[in-house]
């Protein structure tokens, strides 16, 4: 019996092993196509562009005409004024992030509980989202129309005198690009919102309602609470957002009036694609990774104090 049992047992685990391998390699089979696909269109980018950052080269004159500068590139855009704008730019569209959460809340909280329909209300708030930018772009473009738009038709027909030009006021461009966002971003975070407003435990509710606790104390105590980890996931992704934006700048102002609503990534393509000047670009990307990078970090060490999982 004892030897028997001496053959068993190394037989079971050479035969573990065979299963543990196999499992292993299964594991890389379905995993493999993505990080093939991840180191060669997102790692390898970002390591060409660290290098081509610290040199200067124009991607139409070929790989032999790539000059090695160093920090200059780096150097050269904190002085140079339009990158500094759109970095400002950039800061301030951020403020549209909380205030589109804000509204998406309140949204959904009238909308999961004391609205029929649902469906159809979710729907309309996520049309926006879904409709092409350039097609939103279009119609702010026409509501906003200094002249004969409706937004400033209808300023006029209650004795505004001289209404804002919208964008096509260095005032009032980039603020005009912040109401567009906002507008479009509701349906996104309103969707979300309304998930995680579904799955918060009915019974708490209700043991806060035998306890006699107000409308506010439940959304303070229990609604927002249990809403964190969506609050934390729409601010990390609507932050980043900010950053990645192009196509509405792009099609609604082009960055203008005089800069006024130029922003990074514009720029970076502007600098890369029309200027050719492709290890200046580079340094620009670079620096928008970093930056990124930092305001995630500190959103991600900042959620332990207030983020409940």
């Amino acid at each position: 019996m004892n030897d028997t049992a001496g053959i068993k047992v190394p037989v079971m685990r050479k035969k573990r092993n065979v299963e543990q391998r196999r499992e292993t390699a299964m594991g890389f089979f379905f995993v493999g196509p993505m990080l093939i696909g991840l180191t060669i269109f997102t790692l390898l980018p970002i390591l060409a562009t660290m290098y081509l950052s610290l040199t200067e080269w124009n991607f139409i004159a070929g790989i032999d005409k790539i000059k090695f500068v160093g920090l200059d590139n780096f150097i050269r855009l904190f002085h140079d004024p339009i990158f500094l704008q759109s970095m400002k730019n950039n800061a301030v569209l951020m403020i549209t992030i909380p205030i589109t959460m804000l509204i998406s809340l309140l949204l959904a909280i009238i909308i999961n509980k004391h609205v029929y329909l649902k469906g159809f209300f979710k729907v309309i708030y996520f049309m926006p989202y879904i409709s092409t930018i350039v097609a939103i772009a279009v119609v702010y473009q026409v509501l906003f129309h200094p002249s004969f738009g409706p937004v400033n038709q209808f300023l006029m027909s209650i004795g505004v005198d001289n209404p804002p030009k919208w964008l096509a006021d260095i005032k009032f461009s980039l603020y005009s690009v912040m109401m567009i966002q906002v507008w479009s971003g509701i349906g996104f975070s309103l969707i979300i919102y309304m998930a995680g407003l579904q799955n918060i435990p009915q019974d708490l509710y209700e043991a806060a309602d035998i306890d006699g606790a107000s409308t506010w104390h439940k959304l303070h105590s229990i609604t927002l609470p249990m809403l964190s980890p969506t609050s934390f996931f729409l601010l990390v992704t609507g932050i980043i957002g900010t950053f990645k934006i192009y196509d509405l700048i792009a099609v609604l102002t082009s960055g203008g009036p005089a800069d006024s609503t130029n922003v990074m990534v514009y720029y970076l393509v502007e600098t890369a694609f029309v200027n050719l000047k492709t290890g200046y670009a580079s340094s620009m990307g670079i620096m928008l990774l970093i930056i990124t990078l930092a305001i995630t970090m500190i959103q991600w060490v900042a959620q332990k104090k207030w983020v409940n999982y």
